[in-house]
């Protein structure tokens, strides 16, 4: 078999290949085929070797081939493209501070060391970022909003889920049967009744799905799976939605399915394909340089505010029998828990398992879906200060709450992608729940707990319930759906007529997340 290509970035000489656009002189790395802000052609060059840092972290665990601790960099060349980049030593280094390209590490990756602050560089005095390109990414260009509205009568007509956890002897059929028996009692359905099937997953094996249909009475339908990482399960639910609406099907069954418990024996390995991946950086590391870059925007928010995220939701989740994990620890438990990637701890990182959720979009039911919006990411790159996937997020809610006529402070409970502490915090902000520097203060202030005035991921969310890929985004439609039908049992948020599902599917990309998809849901 040939070997396969490295992606990551050739140095040479302490300067980085790259790429400058021949029209608008945007510069990228090396493997794109066009310009990421314009689309025109590019012509090679070789940026650096001084760059400013955007965030940092040291990553603590194994992950890849790395020796743990290592630190990582996201830098910004100067009048360059960004890159991920390893420190010299295993030493955060703060935003804003000056490295320059010193060449590689033993396995290939950019390696970079602080320079002084205070040193004349050619690009300027060393306290002044670069000019902004403006309003609107990429490249001050304005993104439209995604589509999201569906029209009048479409709704939820049962949702089911599998039990969460991790089942390596079980087989992954069974667990999918679980989930759509149950949404088909719900909505009093029989499985020929369904007209099309849409399923989401991102590991499971290509013939899994006539295998969950065949066992389940499904047939002679037209099936569809997607794929969109985390937002896998929510992409089928979207799909099934606009659907139903566009009058091309009566009910369908929109499906997550997912066993990553026969697929990893321990974290998710980063996607070698990707210069990010090949370079070492998981999931874990990329949220924590997310943690790093919003304490430092924002230093009167204290880490300890944002690990209040987790405390809420696993003390919600103690409450969920669906849920992976069931215990409530306490602020101290979760601060004082093995580090992973600097500052996120073992307690602030989401579970990986298994399960399965369905639901049953169709012309009738008691639970309305007001809009669903889908997009995905664009280059995360020089020209953004945004946190990863704050922009992806804000498109795909703009444009659900729009379609709905609806605000933020109408959603009366949410189910958003916590993956990781920090996750959950951005989000809130991303979808206008919070204000810039204020989403911590929902969990520490009790405002997004049960009890609180906006409850926010009452089912225990990933953090708890666990986060099997595929399944994720359809366990947390359910969740909203059992709410507003009065059916969470001791999670049940009083009075909830409106509920919000987000979830984010992302990955080490050079994108600000592979997709979102946000949709407002109403009872009937």
């Amino acid at each position: 078999m040939a070997q396969r290509a490295d992606p990551r970035p050739v140095v040479e000489e302490g300067l980085v290949a790259g790429l400058r656009c021949r029209a608008c002189r945007y510069p990228a790395l090396s493997g794109t085929a066009r310009c990421a802000r314009c689309g025109g052609p590019t012509d090679p060059e070789r940026f650096g070797p001084h760059g400013r840092v955007w965030s940092s972290t040291v990553v603590r665990i194994g992950v890849s081939d790395r020796v743990p601790p290592y630190g990582l960099a996201v830098v910004d060349l100067l009048d360059g493209p960004r890159l991920l980049a390893h420190l010299i030593d295993p030493e955060p280094v703060p935003p804003e501070s000056w490295v320059e390209v010193v060449g590689t590490t033993d396995h290939g990756d950019v390696l970079v060391a602080p320079v002084d602050r205070g040193r004349d560089w050619p690009g300027g005095p060393a306290g002044d970022r670069r000019e902004r390109p403006g309003e609107g990414r990429p490249g001050g260009r304005a993104l439209a909003l995604p589509t999201a509205d569906i029209g009048a009568g479409v709704f939820v007509q049962g949702v089911g889920t599998s039990m969460f956890g991790r089942f390596p002897g079980q087989p992954l059929e069974e667990l999918a049967w679980q989930a759509v028996t149950e949404a088909l009692e719900a909505a009093s359905l029989a499985p020929a009744e369904i007209e099309a099937v849409w399923v989401g997953s991102v590991f499971a094996p290509g013939a899994v799905t006539p295998r969950i249909l065949r066992g389940l009475g499904i047939g002679a339908v037209p099936v569809i799976r997607v794929e969109n990482a985390c937002a896998s399960g929510t992409t089928a639910y979207h799909e099934a939605v606009h659907a139903v609406g566009s009058g091309r099907y009566r009910r369908v069954l929109a499906l997550g399915v997912e066993q990553l418990s026969t697929a990893f024996d321990g974290p998710i390995v980063p996607d070698l394909t990707d210069p990010e991946g090949a370079a070492g950086l998981a999931l874990p590391a990329l949220y924590a340089l997310q943690a790093n870059r919003y304490l430092w925007a924002h230093p009167s928010v204290s880490m300890a505010e944002v690990a209040q995220v987790a405390v809420k939701n696993k003390a919600h989740g103690a409450q969920n029998p669906r849920a992976q994990l069931h215990q409530a620890p306490s602020l101290e438990e979760v601060l004082g828990s093995r580090p992973i990637a600097d500052p996120l701890t073992f307690l602030q990182c989401c579970p990986l398992g298994d399960g399965a959720a369905a639901a049953v979009v169709s012309l009738e039911g008691d639970v309305a879906v007001r809009s669903s919006a889908l997009t995905s990411g664009v280059a995360w790159d020089h020209d953004c200060d945004e946190l990863w996937g704050e922009s992806c997020v804000g498109r795909a809610a703009a444009a659900a709450f729009d379609a709905a006529g609806l605000a933020p402070s109408d959603m009366d409970v949410l189910e958003v992608h916590d993956a990781f502490t920090i996750g959950e915090v951005s989000t809130l902000e991303a979808l206008g729940v919070a204000a810039p520097g204020q989403g911590a203060q929902l969990a520490a202030s009790g405002r997004s707990a049960i009890e609180g005035a906006q409850p926010v991921n009452t089912s225990g969310g990933l953090l708890s319930r666990g986060h099997p890929l595929g399944a994720t985004g359809l366990a947390q439609i359910a969740e909203i759906v059992w709410q507003l039908q009065g059916r969470s049992g001791p999670r049940q948020v009083r009075g909830a007529r409106r509920g919000l599902v987000e979830t984010m599917g992302g990955g080490a990309a050079g994108v600000d997340g592979n997709a979102s998809v946000v949709t407002v849901l109403e009872r009937a």
